[in-house]
């Protein structure tokens, strides 16, 4: 059974959309499970570079069906903005395949994400304000908008004004804002109700089929394991679940039929957004990593933040999820420093730990213990086999490997489509 899993192993932006592109030309599917445009993916094909925020990444892949599953938020206008973007520059995006069971970012999602942002002040939990949360609390809340409710005129208005009734309290009361006609919101909708109407399928059915047919699917994770709402460093994380259990729930598929849980792992670590970071620098190494790496959120443009490699992390990923290989990147960015911390333990309250605290205070305090790994100035952009990397590359590969828990099966040593060493085919 050909099913994968591709997932961030760190806080995102690992840099899933490079391994997922990687693999479109042998994948029949690549579906997005979770999450929704406060995502982003930047892929490289030849000369050209595009940033992705809804749409799978297997959407640059001929031949390859993209599919937005039932667990992804969806603003119409995103969608529809990002196909034509696509489209412009001579993309075929007619593949496309969106679950009529995914819920929709409405107008008053993002005006209730940014006004509850700012309410917060210095509390605030860092969101990109896209409206992702407040679309995921109504999903459980049961008051949510689906895809499919855009062809049925009559029920959308009802759900609207239902999810609106306490809202426009909220809003005016509480925020001071004015109340929002769910006549407007509906009347905008219906809108792209046409133009959405033909990529709408139930994808649950064909995946089930296509993976008892023997073709290849790979579930695409949107966020990273510590951005996963139940297993990471919560309250600083997303709405929903990246880790590979979310696949299944996101998709529709049952956890038989998945073979490989595939974690994307970057050389170093970053992340974006408030929250417990315990090797994050805050020196020259840091902003050289940020040069260097190009760290800058694909979706909001914000500075990344940037620290050392946590094996601590990385081995709490391959628990949680079950990964069965990794997939390392940026390890070019590496280049150049004499020597390269790694941090392999965290020091609480002066007792030492090698596993995640699932304690939030205890994390939060958590002192990184370094280990010091010998560097390498030569260029690695060109190599394409594990030997052609400088020794003191292949040693820093084999220390994370181990200390990770799972084989590193694959290694970015450029963003380019083609600058990655394969070791062991993830198919």
């Amino acid at each position: 059974m050909p099913a994968l899993v591709l997932l961030g192993a760190q806080w995102g932006d690992e840099g899933k959309g490079k391994a997922t592109d990687l693999l479109g030309g042998s994948v029949d599917y690549v579906v997005r499970y979770q999450g929704g445009n406060n995502a982003g993916h930047t892929v490289v094909v030849g000369d050209q570079k595009y940033a992705l925020h809804l749409l799978p990444s297997g959407i640059l892949s001929p031949g390859c069906t993209p599919v937005i599953g039932n667990g992804v938020v969806v603003d119409p206008s995103v969608l529809l903005s990002e196909l034509s973007g696509l489209q412009e520059r001579g993309v075929d995006t007619s593949k496309l395949l969106v679950s009529g069971n995914a819920h929709l970012i409405t107008p008053y999602h993002a005006t209730l994400d940014k006004t509850t942002e700012r309410f917060l002040g210095k509390r605030r939990i860092g969101t990109t304000g896209r409206g992702i949360g407040p679309s995921y609390a109504d999903k459980i809340n049961r008051v949510g908008i689906r895809v499919q409710d855009l062809f049925d005129e009559s029920i959308l208005l009802q759900k609207i004004e239902a999810a609106l009734d306490f809202k426009n309290q909220v809003l005016a009361k509480l925020y001071n804002r004015r109340a929002i006609s769910p006549q407007q919101v509906a009347e905008e909708l219906l809108g792209y109700a046409e133009q959405i109407r033909g990529y709408v399928a139930d994808t649950t059915l064909i995946l089930n089929d296509a993976i008892d047919e023997g073709k290849v699917v790979l579930f695409e994770g949107g966020q990273g394991t510590l951005l996963d709402v139940d297993h990471g460093t919560y309250p600083f994380v997303t709405s929903s679940n990246p880790t590979a259990g979310g696949a299944c729930t996101g998709a529709g598929v049952g956890p038989t039929k998945i073979s490989r849980v595939i974690g994307i792992l970057k050389a170093y670590t970053t992340r974006v957004g408030a929250g417990p970071f315990p090797t994050e620098l805050f020196d020259d190494d840091g902003e050289a990593l940020r040069r260097i790496g190009g760290e800058f959120g694909v979706t909001t443009g914000r500075n990344r933040r940037c620290g050392w490699f946590d094996a601590v992390i990385a081995r709490y990923a391959t628990r949680v999820n079950g990964l069965t290989d990794f997939f390392l990147t940026k390890l070019d960015v590496l280049t150049g420093w004499e020597q390269i911390p790694v941090c392999v333990a965290y020091e609480i309250e002066g007792e030492r730990t090698t596993e995640l605290p699932y304690n939030q205070s205890d994390f939060h305090h958590a002192k990184p213990v370094y280990e010091y790994l010998p560097g390498w100035s030569e260029d690695i952009t060109k190599a394409k086999t594990f030997g052609d990397l400088p020794r003191n590359a292949q040693a820093y590969v084999k220390a994370l490997e181990e200390m990770s828990g799972a084989p590193i099966s694959a290694i970015g040593v450029g963003p380019g489509r083609d600058e990655t060493i394969e070791i062991n085919s993830f198919l």
